[in-house]
């Protein structure tokens, strides 16, 4: 029989290059020697001859991959389940929805406490809301200082500027610490259930607002009292927690109201009484309640209690 006709434009393979191969290779069958090269227009290219031998070695670690699939497939699963989200904390979820900060005291606090608490709050948010630049505690004690030093520490400044900036954070602080004594004073004469801290505009519609409910902590309690600086610990971290500032945007400077529930009968002078006031249904608002199982107020002497008001307007300032 002849042989097959050759395809077209496939060129007959040399015999020279049989021979040649032959003679490098005279161990490998005629056969594997005409797979392992190709014939191109300009010579013979050999393709790598370690096919056999990679086939061989590739066998034990076919067997290792199975036996590595089989002590490894645990694991993975033990990565996936360490690795797997955990749910959310319900609270800080609950706080970011609905403005909410629940706080709650294992015992009773006594009034002075729920002022310190008023206090503190206040500073808080003056200052987390760029209303003051710096902490309260850090601003009276740097501003306090001689005029002198206070000189020296910003003569980077122009003198003038730095003689309104002075002035106008001695305005600030004298302005705080006389909201400060007429809520002691307050404290004193009646039961506050709630405060209201309004941030610009006015009382009825302030850009937003801060609501601190008090009704859920019982006074004149046979128990001890807690102590108010672990009361404020606890308080502060819940406000942390919550992350309440981080999202909001800056302010400019404005206006701060505070607003007080009290007795009717209390028998207040400094501060105001508004009769029919409302809190208000818009701006942003954040209410942060504090409790220790039991309502300090009955439910049929509420109609008894009124909103009050400060007659001055806190105002900020910006270094």
């Amino acid at each position: 029989m002849g042989s097959p006709p050759m395809a077209a434009g496939v060129t007959p393979f040399p015999a020279h290059s049989s021979r040649k191969w032959k003679q490098e290779f005279p161990s490998m069958p005629r056969a594997r020697r005409l797979f392992n090269c190709t014939e191109t227009r300009r010579g013979v290219v050999m393709a790598a001859p370690e096919a056999e031998v990679l086939l061989q070695d590739a066998v034990p670690d076919l067997e290792w991959c199975e036996k590595s699939k089989e002590s490894h497939g645990p694991q993975v699963e033990m990565v996936e389940t360490a690795s797997a989200p955990k749910p959310p904390n319900l609270s800080e979820t609950f706080c970011a929805r609905d403005g909410l900060v629940p706080v709650v005291f294992p015992g009773p606090v006594s009034q002075e406490g729920c002022c310190r608490f008023t206090c503190e709050l206040l500073k808080h948010i003056m200052y987390q809301r760029q209303q003051l630049p710096l902490p309260y505690e850090q601003l009276k004690h740097f501003y306090r200082k001689p005029s002198s030093q206070v000189e020296e520490v910003v003569e980077k400044k122009a003198r003038a500027a730095a003689e309104a900036s002075h002035r106008k954070c001695q305005q600030t602080l004298a302005e705080l610490e006389n909201i400060f004594s007429h809520l002691e004073d307050l404290f004193t004469r009646t039961l506050v259930p709630r405060v209201l801290i309004l941030l610009g505009g006015n009382a009825l519609s302030p850009k937003e607002f801060y609501e601190l409910d008090l009704s859920r902590l019982a006074s004149n309690s046979m128990d001890q009292d807690m102590s108010t600086a672990a009361c404020l610990r606890r308080l502060f971290r819940a406000i942390f927690m919550a992350d309440i500032f981080s999202e909001l945007q800056a302010l400019p400077l404005m206006g701060t109201i505070i607003m007080a529930q009290g007795h009717r009968d209390c028998g207040e002078d400094w501060f105001r009484p508004k009769l029919n006031y409302r809190v208000p249904s818009r701006g942003h608002k954040l209410t942060v309640t504090l409790s220790c199982g039991r309502s300090s107020i009955p439910a049929t002497a509420w109609e008894d209690y009124i909103w009050f008001q400060a007659p001055v307007t806190l105002k900020g300032f910006h270094e």
